[in-house]
């Protein structure tokens, strides 16, 4: 009876010690608005819930072994996904900036990330869309074009959208790679794809902008500018928004491409537009970074930098961060374009910021990533390597505090079976 006794006291040992130890991350997770896309989320608005940092303190860098130029971080789960020259995909600790793992392509890794359901989609130089495991970096898949894939894929319901220099716009099987249908434009495809309501809106080089039928990819409708359209759409209320090397700024009818409103820059537009709280924000080589009404497409501030613009802007508690090739990130106030700070790195800045729980993560051409700001809720740890592509959702400290509470039990356990042995003879419990 006494022996039976002392083994349930050690089990509802074991259970307390357990709980105690064990994370609530579900609640952490849930506070969050993480970035898992080029320019935030499916539509390419660029907004984001995050708090901000109203200082250029610099939380973390990593040195890559070349140009973070045109590639952009996803962040998600505490990790941050980006590309390289060097033809790596780095995955970081949003944190501290630790590396985790890297991939090697076989070309510039121009194309930023996509994150969805454990898996890692980018675009390579080497003319290969990739589908890599989050957690280790492993390749799961991947997709070879006939050209270059600067175009940063999305991912809508299981299908991958990208684009590729080959002059097509591709659906390839999220899970599989295999190859759903593709669209031939008239020149490459380096615009990033926007999806919304099971539409896909791109640019291409040979001056159109289009809306293709997201399940079949047959052409919805075009709009013609005068010149190349690098820019990326984004859309929101039924508008598309998007950049020309015309110089000119496009609001577009999401229904049927008519045109709303252009505004015209001083110089290309490859900039993709950010809109939130009824403005448009977006970069132009004419050096300048502009607000415009997102309905009239009416200025509302511009501000200068030292050169061209082809950042995109991430808009976040009422700032805006963008990067310029004159080597600095700059936060500007979103209502009046008034400085808050500026950031020098030592070289091009045509990475796109991305926020998310209290800091901005950007490239430069200075071969480095850069952090800014402070971690404002904590974050799940990032990725062991292993083979699963789920990424553990226990934080470091009390993984390691769960794991010395069930040895503490093993141990335990092993002293009463110790026990149990009299004369050498092992008693039946």
């Amino acid at each position: 009876m006494k022996r039976m006794l002392s083994v349930i006291l050690l089990g509802l040992l074991c259970l307390s010690m357990f709980s105690a130890f064990a994370p609530k991350v579900k609640a952490q997770q849930s506070t969050v608005d993480w970035w898992p896309i080029f320019h935030h989320d499916l539509t390419h608005t660029g907004y984001s819930t995050s708090t901000v940092p109203l200082t250029n303190q610099l939380l973390w860098s990593y040195p890559t072994v070349n140009s973070v130029d045109y590639s952009s971080p996803a962040v998600i789960n505490g990790v941050v996904y980006v590309g390289s020259d060097d033809h790596y995909v780095y995955a970081l600790n949003a944190a501290t900036g630790a590396y985790i793992w890297s991939y090697k392509t076989g070309g510039s890794v121009d194309s930023s990330p996509a994150v969805a359901n454990g898996v890692v989609y980018v675009g390579s130089e080497d003319h290969k869309v990739y589908a890599l495991n989050a957690a280790t970096g492993t390749k799961i898949w991947s997709y070879g074009t006939g050209d270059k894939v600067e175009s940063s894929p999305a991912v809508a319901n299981g299908v991958v959208y990208v684009g590729s220099d080959d002059n097509k716009v591709y659906a390839l099987n999220a899970a599989t790679g295999t190859k759903i249908w593709s669209y031939s434009t008239g020149s490459s495809v380096v615009s990033s794809p926007a999806v919304a309501n099971n539409v896909v809106y791109v640019g291409s080089e040979d001056d159109n902008v289009y809306a293709l039928n997201a399940a079949t990819g047959t052409k919805i409708w075009s709009y013609t500018t005068g010149d190349e359209v690098d820019s990326s759409p984004a859309v929101a209320n039924s508008i598309v928004y998007v950049g020309s090397d015309d110089d000119n700024v496009y609001a577009l009818n999401a229904e049927t491409g008519s045109k709303i409103w252009n505004f015209g820059t001083g110089n290309y537009v490859d900039s993709c537009p950010a809109v939130a709280n009824g403005v448009v924000y977006i970069g132009s080589e004419d050096y300048n970074v502009y607000a415009l009404n997102a309905e009239t497409g009416s200025k509302i501030w511009s501000y200068s930098t030292g050169s061209q613009v082809e950042s995109s802007s991430a808009v976040a508690n009422g700032v805006v961060y963008v990067g310029s090739d004159d080597d600095n990130v700059y936060a500007l106030n979103a209502t009046s374009g008034l400085t808050i700070w500026t950031y020098g790195t030592l070289n091009l800045v045509d990475s796109s910021p991305a926020v998310a729980n209290g800091v901005v993560y950007v490239g430069s051409n200075d071969d480095n990533v850069y952090a800014f700001g402070a971690i404002t809720v904590p974050q799940p740890s990032p990725p062991v390597p292993s083979s699963s592509p789920t990424i553990p959702e226990f934080p470091n400290q009390a993984l390691d505090l769960s794991l010395v509470a069930i040895m503490a039990c093993a141990a335990f356990a092993v002293i009463a079976a110790k026990k149990k042995r009299i004369n050498g003879k092992i008693l039946q419990g």
